[in-house]
């Protein structure tokens, strides 16, 4: 390489500048493709976002619905990568939910819990993974999923008391007495003043007085 200068240390000092020229290029490039990707997948998500909408109508047709859910899935196939991947899939979850496709609703929330959902958002993922289980009577799955969606949440949650309840009702509906009542004590105990204490009570009261199986 005869254009580098003769000395040594002025030659390395020319190759890192080269270097660092073509590492600055190559993270442009890479941030360009990135923001374009991310931009056809916002764009998407939009429009499929429009279909949901319209799907969700009392007088939408099946027909309407299954082209909602197909324009999230796509979403999700060419943009699996993208920031709107666990938005995507919670729409997805909640339309075939509604359609009583429980097994790929339960698919779709757990991709937007992988996907990185945080926040309410992932806490809402979550519930829906465990009323799927509820609904295919899959009773100890439903009480995993819902102590599992009830980890690290307290009382000023806006989840908290939604899960002790129905935490309670499957451990019924799972035929563990105890746990049931116990579970709504704890909800009695946390959430005082909770707008449901008086149907608890007399759940518990019921529990109580049923006979044992």
């Amino acid at each position: 390489m005869s254009w580098l200068p003769a000395s040594p240390l002025i030659r390395w000092a020319v190759l890192g500048a080269v270097a660092l020229l073509v590492l600055g290029g190559l993270v442009g490039a890479g941030w360009a493709w990135y923001s374009s990707q991310e931009a056809q997948a916002r764009q998407a998500f939009a429009e499929a976002s429009d279909l949901v909408q319209q799907a969700q109508a009392p007088e939408a047709t099946p027909e309407l619905r299954e082209r909602a859910g197909k324009a999230l899935e796509g979403v999700l196939a060419r943009h699996p990568r993208a920031s709107v991947v666990p938005q995507a899939a919670y729409q997805l979850g909640n339309l075939r939910y509604a359609a009583g496709q429980y097994a790929p609703a339960r698919g779709a929330y757990e991709v937007a819990l992988a996907g990185g959902a945080t926040g309410n958002l992932r806490g809402l993922c979550a519930l829906g993974v465990a009323y799927t289980w509820e609904n295919e009577k899959s009773y100890a799955k439903a009480q995993a999923a819902f102590e599992a969606a009830l980890a690290g949440r307290g009382p000023k949650d806006f989840l908290y008391e939604e899960l002790l309840v129905d935490l309670a009702r499957v451990q019924e509906l799972g035929g563990n007495r105890q746990a049931a009542i116990e579970t709504y004590q704890r909800l009695l105990k946390e959430v005082p003043d909770s707008r449901r204490g008086d149907d608890v009570r007399t759940r518990i009261a019921s529990l109580h007085s049923a006979p044992k199986p």
